[in-house]
């Protein structure tokens, strides 16, 4: 019997991955390998409509339940892989048992970046990765109760969104001089700054946080200019990191991620790589890159399941995201990094506009709030020819 095709992670890669292997006329065994005792689910809802208990455990599930039977895929579930074998072509797992392969394909995904703060390990301290955290945050939003988010990215400020709905007192830290500053200009900044405000959060910027206050349980968190901000609950949500662990302890390059080519093999022989752990080279913006998203974990498995079946393969997608606050529905089409210049279009004040970045005459990316007409032109207008200068019509 042959060796099977093995997948180690399992999220919306390896899901997707799954149906693509089967749609490349592969028809051995899959075998998927994955920590967490749950088939792969959804991300993005865990801190929208699945925190807020609109979403049940059953609906986050990606595929039905007889879908992995169907394909010839064996989850292995709460079943941790402790290393990588390359020149065995087999993986290692944590009971000793050695499981061959014939092409693996690493879909690790990335996890909460660890809080650099003395009292971040307080019992109330809460990261949201995955389904468990907010099974542990969930029965704590409870109205009245003081919930401080420590960080003004697209995690912090969704779940600030839904906690305040919920009816709790809000208050959200970031570090930089505005929110979201990493991927948005000063304009995205202040719209999202006055909205959230405007539902009565507080949110306070340019200050870093020095500790976190308390005995056995979080008290209150205290800011890097002494003020001290009772509270409840502290969400910590400063970015998160690939894990890259077991590609790094099996010799494999890495370069922010695993490094991929085109076709998403690594450089072990017969290993490829898909979703937030992967950096592979981009034509689009002349560099590698890493992307953090649903669609790329969806694209880029198509693409790796392509090349595992011995397919020819270009991956070089236009990134794309998004983020719902509030009743605002962020768009983002492209990356914005070296951006020399910015043009807004459309009603700033009345909550529908978007703006554009250039580097020069180039079009490197839109940010669209509640605008999904400009959304897509800006997504046709990088696919067509990302080399040339550009515009988006308003």
């Amino acid at each position: 019997m042959s060796a099977p095709f093995a997948i180690v992670g399992a999220g919306q890669a390896a899901a997707q991955a799954v149906a693509s292997l089967r749609a490349e006329g592969y028809g051995g065994e899959i075998a998927v390998y994955g920590e967490e005792p749950y088939p792969p689910y959804q991300r993005p809802p865990l801190s929208k409509a699945f925190l807020g208990g609109e979403m049940s455990e059953e609906r986050l599930e990606l595929k039905a339940p007889g879908f992995y039977a169907d394909s010839g895929a064996v989850l292995h579930l709460g079943t941790r892989v402790a290393g990588l074998l390359p020149q065995e072509r087999a993986i290692a797992l944590e009971d000793g048992t050695r499981r061959p392969y014939a092409a693996l394909l690493l879909a690790t995904g990335n996890r909460a970046r660890a809080l650099p703060v003395p009292g971040a390990e307080r019992a109330g301290v809460h990261a949201i990765r995955g389904i468990d955290d907010v099974k542990w945050l969930r029965p704590a939003l409870v109205p009245g109760a003081r919930l401080v988010i420590i960080g003004g990215g697209y995690i912090g400020l969704e779940t600030a969104a839904k906690a305040k709905k919920l009816g709790l007192d809000v208050t959200v830290i970031e570090g930089r001089e505005r929110l979201l500053a990493r991927v948005a200009c000063s304009t995205i900044s202040a719209f999202v700054h006055a909205l959230h405000e405007g539902h009565g959060i507080a949110v306070r910027t340019g200050t870093g946080v020095a500790a976190i206050a308390g005995a056995e349980r979080v008290t209150g968190v205290v800011l890097a200019d002494g003020t001290m901000l009772p509270a409840d609950l502290v969400l910590s949500a400063v970015g998160a990191v690939p894990n890259t662990e077991l590609a790094a302890a099996a010799g494999l390059a890495l370069e922010n991620g695993i490094r991929v080519d085109a076709a998403t093999r690594t450089s072990a022989p017969g290993i490829f790589a898909a979703g937030d752990v992967a950096s592979f080279p981009s034509a689009i913006y002349g560099r590698r890159i890493r992307l953090e998203s649903v669609q790329n974990a969806i694209d880029q498995a198509k693409a790796a399941a392509r090349s595992m079946a011995g397919g020819d393969v270009a991956y070089d997608p236009v990134p794309w995201f998004w983020s719902d606050q509030h009743e605002a529905k962020l768009q983002i089409a492209g990356l914005m990094d070296g951006f020399t210049r910015s043009a807004v279009d459309g009603d700033v004040a009345g909550g529908r506009f978007s703006v554009r970045y250039f580097a020069g005459d180039r079009l490197l990316a839109v940010c669209s709030v509640n605008d999904p007409r400009s959304h897509m032109l800006a997504r046709r207008a990088l696919a067509a020819d990302p080399a040339a200068p550009a515009g988006v019509p308003g």
